[in-house]
């Protein structure tokens, strides 16, 4: 199965949907490849990068459940690289 590789990049305004956000992300753990968080304490909001190897629509459905969380924003930036069946071997 073809995979792409993307980052999502999420700001939580409300730290009451981190336990919802971290059952979400649990749940697609097998294609996550890392994690990094930074808190912003001045702003009192977390920033989280994902980076995350998987099938578009898994990409899709992930992104989509987070934007759909209250206090989350998140948006999906896909790498440019060709999937397997797009290369060509020389």
């Amino acid at each position: 199965m073809d995979t792409r590789v993307a980052l999502i990049g999420i700001i939580v305004e409300n730290k009451d949907a981190t336990d919802r956000l971290n059952a979400l992300l649990h749940q697609y753990a097998p294609y996550i490849i890392g994690r990094m968080g930074i808190p912003h304490q001045k702003r009192e909001i977390s920033i989280i990068s994902i980076v995350i190897d998987a099938p578009a629509d898994k990409i899709s459905a992930l992104s989509g459940k987070l934007g759909m969380l209250p206090g989350i924003n998140a948006k999906t930036l896909y790498a440019k690289i060709p999937t397997a069946t797009e290369r060509t071997d020389d």
